[in-house]
């Protein structure tokens, strides 16, 4: 390959949770787009949304995912799925395109999830090893940034149509990465499995203040045994379903929290949390602060 594993990281080298990296996009958005920066690394982080990397010029662009770490040239592609860890070692970043989408942009569509499931352990596209699909992805990226710095009242649609042309082109290839990959085909079995997961996680997120959204009452609901969804769900999400309910709820909080009209405690319960100690002891554990510091921070860095 025209990329190499230098190394995998220990067991102890855990995902940091305090590197949580949050962009709200304006807390409607869907996509961002940014390029130029003087700075050659970027420390490793998290966070819920996506991100497409297009490599810089330069002899030196070494990129970290997860456990790996890559040296790739330019062209190549970095894909990082969300919750994902992953940083900049050292490349050029003038001249790279960083592209994110949230979680809005995946869940709009079952396809956009079937791809994102086949794809999660693919993160780099190599233009040495796939030059027809890199040119035609790359075109699709440089579109995507002229419309985004037009001033253009529908740029986001259009970028997210680009988008979609780009996840779209990336499965039209599909074919070249199963080697990679190890899956030469998607049952209909797992698709339907996907399918109910993808059910659920919506209800989740659009319930967060049921009573009962116990992992044995959703997997109730999506219709498979308690012990099946717990390992489907890891599998197909990346983390525990316990995990990712606390995600989802602090995801949910901190948006709250820019509403200096909410108390704590409302912010807690709008959130699924059942009790304000619950509420603060979650929220310092993932991000390393307190909910009235988090709120500090934002509404102080918003009057900046």
């Amino acid at each position: 390959m025209f990329f190499k594993r230098e190394f995998q990281l220990g067991k102890d080298d855990c995902m940091d949770y305090s590197q949580y990296e949050i962009y709200n996009f304006d807390n409607t958005s869907a996509f961002n787009l940014s390029t130029g920066y003087k700075e050659r690394s970027y420390q490793t982080h998290w966070h819920s949304y996506g991100e497409i990397l297009l490599v810089g010029a330069g002899e030196t662009n070494v990129y970290r995912v997860n456990q790996n770490v890559y040296h790739l040239e330019e062209d190549d592609f970095v894909l990082v799925w969300p919750m994902e860890m992953h940083g900049i070692i050292d490349a050029d970043r003038q001249k790279a395109l960083v592209i994110q989408f949230s979680h809005a942009f995946i869940n709009s569509l079952f396809d956009l999830q079937r791809i994102m499931h086949f794809y999660r352990r693919l993160h780099v596209i190599s233009k040495q090893a796939h030059p027809e699909l890199v040119e035609k992805l790359k075109a699709l990226a440089y579109q995507m940034k002229e419309v985004f710095f037009s001033d253009g009242l529908d740029r986001e649609m259009r970028c997210c149509m680009l988008l979609m042309q780009f996840m779209l082109t990336l499965d039209e290839h599909r074919r070249e990465f199963a080697p990679e990959l190890s899956m030469s085909s998607q049952s209909g079995s797992m698709d339907d499995v996907v399918r109910r997961l993808i059910m659920v996680t919506d209800y989740v997120k659009h319930n967060l203040t049921t009573e009962d959204l116990s992992q044995a009452t959703m997997a109730e609901m999506a219709g498979i045994s308690k012990e099946y969804f717990s390992r489907m769900f890891k599998n197909v999400v990346g983390m525990n379903y316990n995990k990712w309910l606390n995600m989802i709820r602090l995801e949910k909080a901190t948006e709250l929290l820019a509403q200096e009209n909410m108390s704590m405690t409302e912010v807690a319960m709008s959130s699924g949390f059942q009790s304000i100690p619950s509420f603060n002891r979650v929220f310092h554990e993932e991000k390393g602060m307190s909910p009235s510091e988090y709120r500090t921070l934002f509404v102080g860095s918003r009057k900046n």
